[in-house]
């Protein structure tokens, strides 16, 4: 999968809202787009957002393609992955590789859908 940090923004909207924006904090659906940026502006209560907000992407500074990569392994490498071996699949050190991780598993019980969902649409 050769998606951009774009594709991957583009495919998260998809996922999390159908291709509407929908703001995480008062989950009104009137905001207006950013020029040039995949952010919007809400227009109920005025906080500038992303769809990484509230998911496990949220505050990262991991590309969401890496991140989609590991998710794949996590859940679906046959003995599991250890923290070394995602660490050198995905080109992160080991500290960030240990947090994704524990993000992704957390993420499976808070979030499944949208774990569930990403997993789907990278096996296609």
């Amino acid at each position: 999968m050769s998606q951009n940090h774009e594709d991957c923004l583009a495919l998260l909207e998809q996922i999390r809202w159908s291709g509407k924006p929908k703001c995480p904090y008062c989950e009104s659906t009137n905001a207006t787009a950013y020029n040039n940026e995949r952010r919007y502006h809400c227009n109920a209560c005025y906080i500038s957002y992303s769809v990484t907000v509230g998911t496990l992407f949220h505050k990262t500074h991991v590309e969401l393609q890496k991140w989609f990569v590991a998710i794949d392994l996590v859940l679906n490498s046959p003995k599991g992955i250890t923290v070394r071996q995602l660490a050198k699949e995905i080109g992160v050190n080991k500290n960030t590789a240990c947090y994704m991780i524990e993000r992704i598993r957390k993420a499976m019980d808070e979030e499944p859908g949208l774990v569930q969902a990403l997993i789907k649409l990278y096996e296609v």
